[in-house]
């Protein structure tokens, strides 16, 4: 599958470097190269995700400055890196089965297509939306317990403030990960380590579907129109953009793409961020896991829609940042690990 040539109707060409498929890539290096490079961007975003959480828990409207001068204030700067290690931990593997099963999809999702006749377009705007759904279902295998972990860590204390959380915050205190993962063992069994995991394919499945979707369409829309815009000046002749030009189509196509997938699955991602972290506190004095209908009605109470998208700033920027990242980075990372031309050719 070919991405390289944008074209428009006077004939300028802009040359795009080809797109590399998953046969042409060194998996090893691939894979490790991966596991740093995206280790690197998780530690930088962090904060943002923390931030996002805890609005999304609380059952007051609470700034983002605020929130952030409350855990400086009462937790210091260790606090917006609460559950890092146990999320560092899930980030590798999760990642290294969410890369293998976007390129193997894309691949050949997009060769079937385009063998029975359909246009690149097509073609690449259905390869990218199922591979935004197979990864982001085999990345949750992994993905879920860490995430019920560390947004276990990263809600206790909450700033030191019980006025900015629900009553029905799970009260356990953990000393970190591993006493985390016991203490949810030992109340909820293995079962408890994939609350949410139903709405966690509802929200990330979609999102990487209309994400990866966006993105494609986006990218072509932009080099499209900047080849127009070389035509119509007549500035054509074979177009070559250079590294920063690429970079900067490929952060303007995340940022867009990601914007569409904040807005239509931030409601899925709150009310899973809420069944993994509260509680129901019962007439004797035990607490058990809070219901999808639940949680709902909770947020109907609160404030009805708005009250899902609570959080939608720093997710968005979450988002925003780390899509970005993850695309420049991952474009890199993928031309880091092509093999050499000798090891492409067929025997």
């Amino acid at each position: 599958m070919s991405l390289g040539t944008a074209e428009d109707e006077s004939g300028s060409e802009i040359h795009i470097p080809a797109e590399i498929d998953w046969h042409m890539l060194d998996k090893s290096k691939f894979f490790f190269l991966g596991a740093a490079l995206f280790s690197g961007v998780s530690c930088a975003l962090y904060p943002m995700v923390v931030l996002k959480t805890r609005q999304q828990v609380s059952s007051s409207r609470f700034s983002c400055l605020n929130i952030s001068c409350a855990i400086l204030r009462h937790e210091g700067l260790r606090g917006f890196y609460k559950g890092f290690g146990t999320s560092l931990m899930g980030t590798i593997p999760a990642r290294a089965l969410y890369m293998a099963s976007l390129e193997i999809t894309k691949s050949n999702v997009a060769t079937a297509f385009l063998q029975f006749g359909f246009s690149e377009t097509t073609a690449v705007a259905v390869a990218n939306a199922a591979a935004g759904v197979t990864s982001a279902m085999a990345a949750q295998l992994v993905w879920t317990p860490i995430d019920v972990v560390s947004q276990r860590l990263m809600v206790q204390g909450s700033g030191g403030s019980k006025t900015t959380v629900l009553a029905n915050l799970n009260s356990e205190n953990y000393r970190n990960g591993f006493d985390a993962f016991r203490k949810i063992m030992c109340a909820d069994g293995a079962r408890g380590f994939y609350r949410g995991f139903g709405i966690s394919i509802l929200t990330y499945a979609p999102s990487n579907a209309v994400w990866w979707t966006s993105y494609s369409m986006v990218h072509r829309l932009i080099w499209g129109a900047f080849g127009s815009y070389l035509g119509n000046n007549n500035l054509g002749g074979g177009f070559r953009p250079d590294s920063k030009a690429m970079v900067a189509v490929q952060g303007l196509s995340a940022v867009m793409a990601s914007g569409v997938s904040a807005i239509v699955t931030m409601p899925f991602d709150t009310i899973k961020t809420r069944l993994q972290v509260l509680d129901l506190q019962e007439g004797n004095g035990r607490r058990r896991p809070l219901t999808f209908v639940q949680t709902v009605r909770n947020l109907v109470k609160e404030g009805g829609l708005l009250a899902c998208y609570r959080g939608l700033g720093p997710r968005w920027a979450s988002m925003s940042m780390s899509a970005t990242t993850m695309i420049t980075t991952y474009e890199f990372l993928k031309r880091m690990s092509t093999k050499n031309q000798e090891d492409l050719s067929p025997p």
